[in-house]
Order: structure tokens, then sequence, then C-alpha cells
């Protein structure tokens, strides 16, 4: 095919451009367009043509430079959403170091749903291999969401004390319950110094892992001691007796002197469940909603892909992931439950409950039968009671009180989880009460989870320009919610924009009779703009595994061979490449050094745990997906 006679046309560099932001690779696309044309042959370019088009055109998008790009993203991104909310940190050369970033729909269903959040930094960024952090949590369908992410720079104390210092700040200042991590010294102590009034829990999924890594000796030893050590995060109550099963644990086993579980010993308050029963997780236990979002982001990044692509590509995620969300709340209205039993309290929990609490609530329920129960203490307040599986098993203390019809089971499910446990049913229908008291139904579980008053609890306090900041915070809340709602139909629309106008007048009106305050005009006058141009992305010498082909040794030889020859002129490079090699290695090692005084728990590079561990002819990834079943769900205890 001659070279005038190709050209790829505007429709088929239309197609191309969606393919690409659909993520498929050059040959799916040129195969895509070649079913359309009827061959290969018809598309009327070769595929070296179409090569160069796509080429060219993500060399296009970053022709300001990386920095220049991420900021126009934003800046576009906040354009077309006016509740989009950005941060960039920059060095002292103007030089990118921490982002982060969330649009409208994230703060809102932080508002919601903020009460847990889940956050991981395990992955990497292709270009730059910075961490990208996402915030993300469940929301009352048990469908993961999206808080907010991160791109950072390090993962050092002040990185992470400047990121979570801005998701507060985007997020009006509220603070999750709890706030789920992995293993790092730097992260728990910025978690520390600004998440004051949060409960740190530490991935299960992790310590499992990391048991698997440690103490594979023991796994190979004895089937028992899975279960033993499970016991140990699972399943006391009691402090005393999670004291003496560790014990118990560590001489059976010989672990007395083993450096990981000391080192675990120390941090048992954030891991172990007799510690955290009381703290509402939303029935996670790990960071693994986090780590499917960075699966998930893998398969729509490509490794030449640049950092604006990265953006575009993160957006394509959290909007298919609301589609998704927007598909199960019509399937949600639009569904019957299915009862096991035809009772009150089902019938109650199936108008309430989105799907799949209710089938969490419903094995609760069922398993009440096979229980028994036996009155142990009573006084002018309250009964306690003994309940227990098939009058064997563990033992469960349950109390009640009759004018309140308040009750409080040792296990803490509905604390932990937000449902009321088996145990705690059983008393209430020990006590024929035939519905569920309705301050154990958590509205953040319900069908109408986003509905209600969005007034903030916060009191606005401190100087007339913060004033009217908070002021502003709490109104935008309100009005990006009712703006959300009324642009679903028509109907909501007018009538919503009817008020708006009629309000707008109000308040106009308002402000002419009254001479306090402080003009909007005034306050932007007051607000100094950063005027300061991004110079790049900063970057850092990387560390771990040469970006090379790893050599074998006979080539290693050969290649030693021919370097040790005099030659002249290039003896002196040489020269200065081992001394900028020298350099380098001082880097890298003033870098290992940092990472080690904030956090001796962090594993070095290279060595992260395999997804599969054979033990015993045994897949070890089972036996840990058995260990992680939550404890509340079994029913034989």
């Amino acid at each position: 095919m001659l070279r005038s006679n190709r050209k790829i046309s505007y429709a088929q560099k239309a197609i191309a451009d969606d393919a690409e932001k659909a993520g498929l690779s050059i040959k799916k696309t040129i195969d895509l367009l070649a079913a359309q044309n009827g061959g290969r042959e018809h598309n009327g370019f070769l595929d070296k043509d179409y090569q160069n088009y796509i080429g060219t055109k993500r060399k296009a998008t970053m022709i300001k430079g990386d920095g220049q790009a991420i900021m126009d993203y934003f800046r576009k991104a906040q354009a077309e959403d006016p509740s989009f909310f950005y941060l960039v940190q920059l060095d002292d050369d103007d030089l990118i170091m921490n982002m982060f970033w969330a649009d409208g729909r994230s703060i809102i269903d932080y508002k919601y749903f903020g009460d847990v959040v889940c956050f991981d930094t395990t992955y990497r960024t292709n270009e730059y291999g910075r961490p990208f952090a996402p915030f993300v949590g469940v929301n009352h369908l048990k469908h993961t969401v999206i808080f907010g992410a991160a791109l950072l720079y390090d993962e050092t104390i002040t990185s992470f004390k400047w990121l979570f210092e801005t998701f507060l700040t985007a997020m009006a200042g509220n603070q999750p319950k709890t706030i789920l991590t992995d293993q790092s010294a730097a992260m728990a102590k910025a978690i520390e110094e600004v998440f004051t009034e949060s409960h740190h829990r530490l991935c299960i999924w992790h310590i499992y892992q990391n048991a698997a890594k440690h103490l594979s000796h023991v796994f190979n030893a004895s089937d028992q001691f899975a279960k033993d050590f499970s016991a140990c995060v699972y399943d006391y109550e009691d402090e005393e007796e999670w004291y003496k099963g560790w014990d118990d644990m560590l001489t059976k086993y010989n672990l007395r002197n083993n450096e990981w579980l000391e080192g675990i010993f120390s941090m048992r308050e954030k891991w172990a469940m007799v510690y955290g029963r009381h703290m509402f997780t939303a029935d996670m236990m790990s960071t693994q909603r986090s780590e499917s979002i960075n699966s998930v982001l893998k398969k729509y990044l490509k490794p030449k892909h640049n950092m604006t692509y990265f953006f575009d590509h993160y957006a394509r995620l959290v909007e298919d992931r609301r589609y998704q969300e927007l598909l199960a709340e019509f399937k949600m209205r639009d569904t019957i439950q299915v009862l096991q039993a035809n009772v009150e309290m089902l019938r109650q929990a199936s108008k309430v409950y989105t799907p799949k609490v209710f089938k969490m609530f419903q094995e609760e329920f069922v398993k009440v039968l096979d229980y028994t129960i036996d009155k142990i203490n009573k006084n002018e307040v309250r009964v306690e009671y003994k309940v227990r599986y098939a009058g064997r098993g563990t033992e469960h203390f349950v109390q009640f009180e009759s004018s309140s019809q308040a009750v409080d089971c040792s296990c803490k499910k509905f604390e932990f989880v937000g449902i009321l446990c088996t145990h705690a049913l059983k008393v209430l229908d020990k006590k024929n009460i035939k519905q569920i008291p309705r301050r154990y139904i958590l509205k953040r579980w319900t069908k109408d989870a986003k509905d209600g008053d969005l007034r903030s609890s916060v009191r606005v306090q401190g100087s007339s320009e913060k004033l009217i900041g908070k002021r502003y915070c709490n109104l935008h809340y309100n009005f990006r919610e009712i703006s959300t709602l009324a642009a679903e139909n028509d109907a909501m629309y007018e009538h919503a924009s009817e008020v708006f106008s009629n309000l707008l007048k109000d308040l106009q009106g308002m402000r002419k009779c009254s001479d306090v305050g402080t003009s909007p005009e005034e306050l932007c006058s007051n607000h100094e703009e950063d005027h300061r141009v991004v110079a790049g992305v900063k970057t850092k010498a990387t560390v771990g595994r040469p970006k090379g082909r790893i050599k074998g040794a006979l080539e290693l030889r050969k290649s030693h061979k021919v370097q040790s020859k005099p030659q002249g002129k290039k003896q002196k490079t040489n020269c200065s490449q081992q001394a900028a090699g020298s350099k380098t290695e001082l880097q890298i090692q003033n870098y290992q050094v940092e990472h080690e005084s904030q956090s001796s728990i962090i594993s070095p590079p290279g060595e992260n745990l395999d997804s599969t561990i054979w033990l015993n002819n045994i897949s070890y990834t089972q036996l840990l997906q058995d260990a992680m079943n939550s404890p509340f769900n079994n029913p034989q205890e």
C-alpha cells in the first residue's frame, strides 16, 4: 500500500479515540476496525500508521509537561463539577509532591457512609511508581464506594499527615468512626495525630499473610495451629481469657521468643477482636475493598499510559462503579425479598433493609431456634441471660431492659456490624417482642439511607471570615444533594428551580435590610490566590529490582572480561559512572534508613508474599479465606 494512499479517516480516528478511552489495546482496536471494514486490507492504513497516530496523540496530551497537564485536568474537572475538590502539594522547586482529589459525588457518599474508611497504598502507578492511595468505604447496598484518592511522593509521616489533613478538609472535618489500614508505623503515627476521634484497626488479611510468611514452619508442622491462631484473632470476648489463650498458644508451639509474634502482640489492640468488638466497622475486617479497587484499576491502565491517562481511567473506574450502584438501586426498588418464614420481624426487616443486609439479618434470625436460653441474673432494671448454640459451645451473655427494650450481647455484633445477633434475637423472642426495636435499625443499612435532614450537626463557631466559610460548606452540602435529586426528572427540576428562585429573592431582600456580615465580594478580595506555576512532577530514585533483563552467569563473565580491558578515554567514563553509581547507592541507603526508622514493620521491597502458599499439600489461600469468614456468621460456635 503506497504511502500516498494510506490515511486514517476522521470516523476511524473517532472510533480509535473511544477505544483508547475504553482501554482497548492497539491490536484489538485494529481488529475491530478490520471487522467493520470487511478485512485489514480495507482499513486504508497499515498497523504501523495506527500505532504512530496513538503515539502522537499520547505525546500531545503531555506537551505542556506532566505537572501542568495534571493541573489542567484538575481545573477542568472543577469547571465541570463545582464541588470537585483537589489539593496539590509543591516542593521548593514547584515540583508536585503529593496530590489529593475527590468529586462532588464522593463527598456526598462520605457524608452518608463515611463512618468506616479503608485506606491502602499497595498499588504503584506505572510511570512514576507513586503510591496510589484510595479512601474507600461501603454503602447501604454493601457496594464499595470511593471517597477520594491520592498520589503520594513517598510513604513518610509527613506525606501521610498532609494527606489525612487534606482529606478531612475536603470532608468538612468529619472524622470516620473507624479507619482500616495495613501495617505501617508511619501511617499509624499520622493517623494518631490527625484522626483523633477515630479508631484505628489493622487489616486482618495482612495479619494472616504475614503469619504465613513468618510462621510457615509452624503451619507445616501442625494442622491445629491455624485454628488456635484464628481463635486469638476472632473468638475471645473476655480479655483475660484472650491472654490465657495467647499464652497457651505460645507454650504449645514453642513460640515464646518469636520476634514477629512479639511485634504483633504489642499491637494487639488494633487487630484482636477482643479489643475491637465494640468498634463499628460495617462488617469489614480488612482493606480488601481498597485492594479490589487497585486490582480493577490495573485492568484499566496500560504500562505506557502517562499520568493524564491515569486520571482519565480512574474516572472511568469510578463511573462504572456508580453505574453498577444505580442498577442495584433500581433492582432493589423493583424486587420483593424472599422470606424463609412469614413472621412479623422478617416482614419488617425486608421492608427497611437493603437486600444484602436483609440477607445477613435473616441468617441470624433463622438460627434462633437452634439456640438455648437460660436466665442467670435479675434485678429491678435488667435481666441477664446465657445463650449458646444447641446447649453447647461458646456461651454468650445477653442483658435486657424491659423499660427501653434495650438488649446488649457480649458478642457485640450490633456494635461491630450494625445488625442484631442471633443471641439478642433469642432474648427478644423470649420476651415476645415481634418487631426490631427502632434503635437497632441503623439508617446507613436501610433502603432510605440517603434520605433525611442534611443539616450539619457541627455548630458554626469562629471569626467572621471563618463563620462565612463554615456556613458556606454546610449549605453547600444541602444544595448539592438537592440539585442531584432534582435533576432526575422534569417535575422535580421545575419545582426546585422555582423554590431556589424564590429563596434567592428572599435572601437578597433580607440582605438589603441588614448591615451585618461580610459580603462575598469582600471575602473574595481578601483571599490571596496562589499563582505559582507547576514545574513538573517530583521523582525519586527507584528501589528494588532493576528494569533491565537479568543476565546469566556466563553473560556476566563475558561482560566482565570486556570491561577489564584498558580503553583509554572510555576508562574515565567508567570511573565517572562508578562515582555516579556510588551516589545512587547512598541515596538508596538513606531512603531505606529513613523508612526503617519510621517503621520496622514494613516488609522490605521485593519480599511480598505470593498469593498462594502451599502447606501440607493444601492451598494456604483457601485456609486464609476460611479464616477470614466473619466469626459472627458461624452457626456452630
